[in-house]
């Protein structure tokens, strides 16, 4: 009988374990990771903005009756998610060198190739010249990270001429 290989989703680790090495020469200028705060933070709008669908959706099916049980079970819910997910989306780092953005899972842009980073709600979303897109996810400060990441950017462009 032959043998399967594995697939790489199957072989999923969040952490520095499942990030492509930095060169030795390589400095990291910054290194990008979710804010446990901002996470929270983010998970208590989601649950708001669930709360308030059940409260305007619930109705309009001639269902009132069961909005006391509805809202605090899609509070409970959403909350319970991101209880789940913690300890993953904090594994999960971006780090920033002189010549790439290094990210979770293999991912890897180098800076010559990114045409923007902008903020996008409280997050920042990479976009390359190629069109494909990454998302760093409940940072503190997501101003001051496309800042860095635009700088680091146009100081390679720099040397790179």
């Amino acid at each position: 009988m032959s043998e399967m290989e594995r697939d790489a989703v199957m072989n999923y680790r969040p952490g520095p374990q499942s990030e492509l090495p930095v060169e030795m020469d390589e400095p990291v200028l910054a290194v990008f990771a979710s804010d446990r705060r901002r996470y929270w933070t983010d998970h208590a709008a989601m649950a708001g903005i669930g709360a308030a669908a059940v409260l305007l959706i619930l109705p309009l099916f001639g269902k009132a009756g069961q909005i006391p049980i509805a809202v605090p079970a899609v509070i409970v819910a959403i909350f319970l998610r991101g209880a789940y997910l913690a300890s993953e989306q904090f594994a999960r780092r971006w780090q920033l060198t002189d010549r790439r953005l290094i990210g979770p899972q293999g991912r890897n842009v180098m800076l010559l190739e990114l045409l923007t980073a902008r903020k996008l709600l409280g997050d920042v979303q990479i976009v390359t010249k190629s069109g494909q897109k990454h998302l760093l996810k409940h940072l503190a400060d997501s101003d001051a990270v496309v800042t860095t990441i635009l700088q680091a950017r146009d100081a390679r462009a720099m040397v790179a001429k």
